[in-house]
């Protein structure tokens, strides 16, 4: 069977494009990969992009000179969940602190790990985790590179 190798991007839809990407700069150091006025990519680690899209403006497919991308877009609140290391947990207390960002609500999981749970400037749901879905804790932080 063939393999997949992991999420290489991930798309949140968002009202004010401006405003979310902002926050994920300022909250998170996501550096910005590209933008144009319906979408920023931000790298989130090595081969990992996180894609700020304005809500709507991918409803009908992207005609492109390479191909065309099918239209996408969501409504309500989305989540995302973010690994980080278990020693860096504390940190993370004190960074959202620091930025001003409350916490919704701090989780100890049974299999393993903590999360923390934050909402994004569109209500979007953000999970700090320190373990994957069997409890395995997380290492350091994957490398920013480039793709």
């Amino acid at each position: 069977m063939p393999e997949v190798t992991g999420i290489i991007e991930s798309v949140i839809y968002v009202d004010e494009m401006q405003r979310s990407v902002e926050f994920y700069e300022r909250v998170f150091e996501f550096p910005r990969e590209y933008a144009s006025d319906r979408i920023t990519a931000l790298r989130v680690a090595s081969r990992q992009i996180l894609l700020v899209m304005q809500r709507g403006a991918s409803l009908k497919p992207s005609v492109m000179s390479f191909g065309t991308i099918p239209p996408s877009d969501a409504r309500g609140h989305q989540h995302l969940a973010f690994g980080i290391p278990p020693s860096q947990f504390d940190q993370w207390l004190t960074r959202l602190e620091v930025h001003g960002v409350a916490i919704e609500n701090r989780l100890d999981w049974p299999e393993g790990g903590q999360s923390l749970y934050i909402r994004d400037p569109d209500d979007h749901c953000i999970e700090l985790k320190t373990s994957d879905w069997g409890g395995t804790l997380l290492g350091p932080p994957a490398k920013r590179n480039t793709i």
